[in-house]
């Protein structure tokens, strides 16, 4: 099966099933989807991922700027879909990022001049989500991992917020690393179309103008490093949830989800 799902209203959507596990297994299908933002989506896109895939939950991870300014999206307007709204931003801040009037740094969509500091500083960006909504974190995992139908969990291009809460779920489900690093690293594949697709709207298009592509890729080191600082400052990611309150029952509740 494929892991990518063609709609017409995003263009970077697909399952987190298939995914090689570390005691040799896969990641279920039809369990846990990510994609991009979710504000075009069609009739008939609305019709199979809800009637189709059983989509019951959408975990929004945009600011509330950004909700604002774009909309929640048709989904909101779906009876059995409930929407989770749960911003990885300090909020405060005008457009999409608390700190966008008073420093020249994208939460949204990160870009870097120097290549040296590219590492860092998307790990610096990754770990932020971390440090300054952990509750955000936390209840994100939880509904992601609930068996009443499938979850979506998106931002703008999912691809940084997605990325690193997506990261989250399959190193709980047991996931090799290199499973998770190329599942962050396929949204490469679409990048073209999502950064086209952005700049179609105001609320984005001043993030991207002036700025290559080449200059949003998701380069597997960025995820790798984001991930080497969870396991040196808390034994690994499971260490960092479990000071947020995350328990065995949460872990367990994670794997049924995307193993059983």
């Amino acid at each position: 099966m494929s892991r990518w799902i063609d709609l017409d209203g995003a263009v970077n959507v697909r399952d987190l099933g298939g995914i090689p596990t570390r005691d040799g297994g896969v990641t279920q299908f039809g369990r846990i989807l990510r994609s991009d933002n979710l504000q075009g989506l069609t009739p008939a896109d609305v019709s199979r991922l809800v009637g189709e895939l059983k989509l019951r939950h959408v975990v929004d991870l945009r600011s509330t700027p950004e909700v604002t300014l774009e909309g929640p999206g048709p989904l909101a307007e779906v009876p059995e879909v409930t929407h989770h709204h749960l911003t990885l931003f300090p909020e405060g801040g005008r457009r999409t990022d608390v700190e966008a009037d008073t420093i020249e740094a994208d939460r949204v969509l990160p870009w870097h001049e120097r290549q040296g500091d590219v590492e860092l500083r998307v790990t610096g960006f990754y770990y932020g989500y971390l440090r300054d909504r952990p509750d955000a974190v936390v209840r994100a995992l939880r509904t992601m991992a609930r068996d009443d139908g499938a979850a979506v969990v998106h931002c703008a291009a999912g691809k940084d917020r997605t990325g690193v809460l997506c990261a989250l779920a399959l190193e709980v489900a047991g996931a090799t690393r290199e499973a998770i690093v190329a599942d962050y690293a396929a949204t490469g594949e679409r990048l073209e179309l999502i950064l086209r697709r952005l700049r179609g709207s105001s609320t984005y298009r001043d993030d991207l103008d002036s700025r290559p592509a080449d200059d949003h890729m998701p380069r597997p080191r960025y995820i790798e490093q984001f991930l080497g600082v969870l396991d040196e400052r808390f034994g690994g990611p499971l260490g960092w949830l479990a000071r947020q309150g995350w328990t065995d029952d949460d872990s367990q509740a994670m794997y049924d989800r995307l193993r059983g």
